[in-house]
């Protein structure tokens, strides 16, 4: 654990509880705007969230300025210009992001471009951007968020994770003040994800969490929230999977991936899993969660030397005692609960380039997500070998 100066943020408002999506109105009306773009995607509107918000605003005196329904897996660069565009084209003067990770980080990058004055936000974009208070102020765009899985936190972690196309990679973007002014955690919102996505986006943040704990700037608040995170996932995960209807499930994945993400980013550093994630998601298409849910036990087993010297007592704190030191058994608890919520353990299912996979190593280094730790090559061949 990390001693010294560290700095810890808890900026974003949490509304909790069934139905909470209820109050929305009156918290855009709270943040002093009257016309909000809704940011989310089709599925969203074919399952028929979409409708239910809509109609919140049309028994409200605020009013949708619009909804922009078209974002795609990954917060694509491309299709951030574009809602940012339509922002400007409709009047609007405040942010609601519906949906999961993918639409709560193009409602980032819309308020993040919009606070820099750009046309397109790859002018701005490159590697890891970190802004930091106090030369980082507040933005003056208004933004809600109402998550619809519980996995990335992206309502309320200062981090916006854009992906480039044209460069092939995912830039993460710091900055305190690019999360949401209030997330409204209602788990009625998430009742009808399917049991894949349920499992693998309850997978993102246990991976949070683990990568908190493990951080070489770990301290006792985010050790506390990452552990706590970690009990309620292995408690309520399968539950979630199996019983999608479980509300009291659904709320406290919720309050799970809203602790593990604020655990992650107060100790950010090292994170290995994530690092390679990212190279596998934005080469192959895998979805975050998924990469990371494969990743997670590949990455621990590679690199032991990383994760012994912490692993007993988490180990202990989570129900998990085992052989060599502990980590054996948290190993094979991770295990346990990926197979028992129906998640693979390789990539199998996805179409691998051999040309790209003999340029991992170059491709893991060049991550910015890989900027405090170069994962040795040996590590990223023998994880590439095991998962692949």
């Amino acid at each position: 654990m990390a001693t010294g100066l560290s700095y810890f943020s808890l900026r974003t408002s949490l509304m909790s509880g069934p139905g909470a999506s209820a109050q929305l109105p009156a918290t855009v009306t709270g943040l002093c705007a009257k016309r909000p773009l809704l940011i989310t995607d089709a599925g969203l509107r074919r399952a028929g969230v979409v409708e239910r918000i809509e109609r919140l605003f049309a028994e409200s005196p605020v009013r949708l300025a619009g909804v922009f329904d078209r974002v795609a897996q990954d917060a694509r660069a491309t299709l951030v210009n574009e809602a940012a565009a339509a922002y400007a084209e409709l009047g609007a003067d405040s942010l609601v992001a519906l949906g999961g990770g993918s639409v709560l980080d193009t409602a980032k990058g819309v308020k993040w471009m919009i606070s820099k004055g750009l046309r397109d936000i790859r002018e701005g974009l490159g590697g890891r951007l970190v802004e930091r208070w106090p030369a980082a102020q507040p933005m003056s765009v208004p933004h809600v968020a109402l998550p619809t899985t519980a996995g990335t936190g992206a309502e309320v972690s200062p981090i916006a994770v854009i992906y480039h196309e044209a460069a092939g990679v995912k830039v993460n973007i710091l900055h305190p003040y690019i999360n949401a002014d209030v997330a409204i955690l209602d788990p009625f919102l998430t009742t009808g994800l399917p049991p894949f996505i349920t499992a693998f986006t309850g997978f993102d943040a246990l991976t949070h969490a683990v990568e908190a704990y493990f951080s070489p700037r770990s301290n006792p608040i985010t050790d506390g929230l990452a552990l706590h995170a970690v009990r309620l996932i292995v408690e309520n995960l399968p539950l979630a999977v199996h019983h999608g209807g479980n509300v009291a499930a659904r709320e406290q994945m919720l309050l799970a991936s809203t602790m593990a993400i604020t655990a992650f980013s107060g100790s950010l550093h090292a994170i290995p899993v994530h690092n390679l994630a990212h190279v596998f998601g934005a080469q192959f298409g895998i979805p975050h969660g998924l990469a990371n849910a494969v990743l997670l036990p590949a990455v621990m087993r590679a690199m032991p030397e990383f994760y012994t010297s912490r692993a007993a007592q988490f180990a202990e704190a989570v129900g998990a005692p085992g052989r060599s030191g502990g980590l054996e058994g948290l190993i094979s608890l991770l295990e346990r609960l990926r197979a028992d919520v129906g998640l693979p353990q390789t990539f199998h299912a996805f179409t691998m380039d051999p040309e790209v996979l003999a340029k991992m190593v170059p491709l893991v280094h060049q991550d910015p997500a890989g900027a405090a730790l170069r994962l040795p090559e040996a590590v990223v061949e023998q994880v590439t070998r095991a998962v692949c």
